[in-house]
């Protein structure tokens, strides 16, 4: 039978349907040199968040064919070296939804009402009412930012208790939204209008905060935050501020951006309810979490495809030789698509040219909707889980396929629209390297980065913008950059046969990332338009 390997402790739920299926060696005291023996002949492994699933660990287990996460967060594990190995990776992304959803609720009533401070007063022997006047939550707006799974299980309860829904999430279309009888607004017009914020959002790992001081310099005063997702959502000293000033009533915290948060001054604000993490904290999700990922597991080991896979499946010889280079191109103009394009999104159309478009695209599809995510979600995308993922956000995403690709062999272009206009992106593979070439109908050359084998892959910063055609635009921009002390790496600068406006795209490669007041520096120059900036 197929041996699993349990590191951490499960339950007994999912101890159970394990051994029905496979010899079970539940070891959850081993450290990490004991689990290198411990896991040499084992065909699966099964962990939490404290085993550190790292490259040395994966090598040592020659027969391994599945990593299950009992839990959703998978950064435990290094997914480059599983997938290397052909080695599915599997996480219970949906096991906590109910509990986070509960404890959100949980945290605003008692925020609202002052519970924990009240109680705190009582239990040193006071006996003081009129401090602890709260505020019903009847009649007021409740304002969303995130609407997956747990932002629609929160806005659902929220509703129950006869409060109004606003949702931000500009990558959900407003079909999805109205199923949940919610409204999709603008960032500012729900912190503007809400009474309460509670946010549900992913975040990609090198993204600024959500919140920082003008986001909450724009809320309403005296209204309430509440964070269940993630601690590098907020800005925590902007934050600190915010409540010192009275313009927040108050804020309850799960999560922050360094945990353990033992020494965060924000767990000791008066102003602040703080709880360590307990989101997934709860009986029943860690029954789900461990049930689930016992029944994936088996399933893997038998054989058969996993809608929990994190990482993606194998594909056939014949498909991997005719798209399997293209993947790379399909993600990278997924990824861009998102950072370049603004507004609220309606649709996406992929348009497969040349010898691509004679095979099964599904893979190259799925490899889009990878790079559509990333810079704005750690969910992860395979061809198992893709029709749950693009249903579940209530996307309409449309594909095209043309056999001539001239002057390249093969390309793959995806236009985003949104309400604010499309965005475009041509990408090709190049000397095996995938290359941008064409920005909303602006021809250029972009090399994607460049995979360096047992090297992290760097990241490249890019900045496009368009430009009136006339002398100095260039020069303008670079003086600028330098001003802020930024590097150009490289540079392109497309032309449009189809655009009469005398206008040019600039696209450069920097040495990094811009703030905010960077780019408005850029957008300033005379004759600049549409700076947006990406990172690669």
């Amino acid at each position: 039978m197929n041996r699993i390997l349990v590191s951490e402790p499960l339950s007994d739920e999912g101890l159970a349907i394990l051994k029905a299926g496979a010899t079970v060696e539940q070891r959850p005291d081993l450290d990490q040199t004991e689990l290198l023996d411990a896991i040499a002949g084992c065909h699966g492994l099964i962990v939490r968040s404290g085993t550190r699933v790292d490259r040395a660990l994966i090598e040592a287990a020659p027969r391994l064919r599945v990593i299950g996460r009992a839990g959703a967060g998978v950064d435990n594990i290094d997914l480059d070296a599983a997938s290397e190995r052909g080695i599915i990776v599997l996480n219970a992304a949906g096991g906590n939804t109910v509990s986070a959803a509960e404890l959100t609720i949980a945290l605003l009533l008692s925020l609202s009402r002052h519970l924990a401070t009240a109680n705190a007063s009582l239990r040193s022997g006071e006996w003081n009412r009129s401090a602890f006047v709260g505020a019903e939550l009847r009649g007021k707006t409740a304002g969303i930012v995130g609407l997956g799974m747990v932002g629609a299980a929160v806005a659902r309860r929220l509703q129950a208790m006869e409060m109004r829904t606003i949702a931000y999430d500009p990558f959900l279309s407003e079909e999805r939204a109205r199923s949940v009888g919610t409204e999709l607004v603008s960032l500012q017009d729900l912190l503007t209008q809400a009474d309460v914020v509670t946010l549900h959002s992913s975040a990609a790992p090198d993204a600024p905060p959500l919140l920082g001081p003008t986001e909450f310099g724009a809320m309403k005063p005296g209204a309430l935050l509440v964070n269940t997702a993630r601690g590098r959502l907020l800005d925590e000293q902007a934050l600190i501020a915010a409540l010192d000033s009275g313009r927040l009533g108050g804020a309850a915290l799960d999560v922050f951006a360094e945990e353990p948060a033992n020494g965060n001054p924000l767990v000791q604000h008066p102003r602040v309810l703080a709880t360590p993490h307990l989101g997934a904290s709860t009986q029943e999700a860690q029954e789900r979490v461990a049930v689930d990922i016992a029944a994936e597991t088996l399933k893997v080991l038998r054989g058969q495809p996993s809608q929990a896979a994190v990482n993606a499946p194998l594909i056939d010889p014949e498909s991997l030789e005719a798209v399997g280079p293209y993947l790379a191109v399909a993600e990278m103009c997924g990824r861009l698509a998102t950072q370049l394009a603004s507004g609220q999104w309606h649709n996406i159309t992929i348009h497969y040219r040349g010898e691509i478009a004679n095979h099964d695209v599904t893979p190259l599809k799925a490899s889009v909707v990878a790079g559509l995510l990333a810079p704005i979600s750690d969910e992860h995308v395979n061809l198992v889980n893709i029709n749950n993922v693009i249903a579940h956000r209530g996307w309409r995403i449309s594909e095209r396929k043309t056999s001539d690709a001239e002057p390249y062999t093969s390309t793959i272009t995806v236009e985003l629209r949104t309400s604010t206009g499309t965005t475009s992106l041509m990408g090709t593979l190049e000397h095996g390297r995938a290359a941008v070439v064409e920005i909303n109908g602006f021809h250029v050359h972009i090399a994607g980065p460049q995979a360096r084998p047992g090297r992290a892959q760097d990241h490249l910063h890019l900045l496009v913008l368009r430009n009136e055609d006339r002398p100095g635009r260039i020069g303008e921009v670079g003086m600028a950059l330098g001003r802020l002390d930024v590097n150009i790496a490289a540079m392109d600068v497309g032309f449009s046969a189809d655009d009469p406006s005398e206008m040019s795209l600039m696209a450069l490669t920097i040495s990094r990332a811009l703030s905010a007041d960077d780019v408005a520096s850029i957008a300033a120059i005379d004759g600049v338009e549409d700076v947006a900036q990406a990172q690669m």
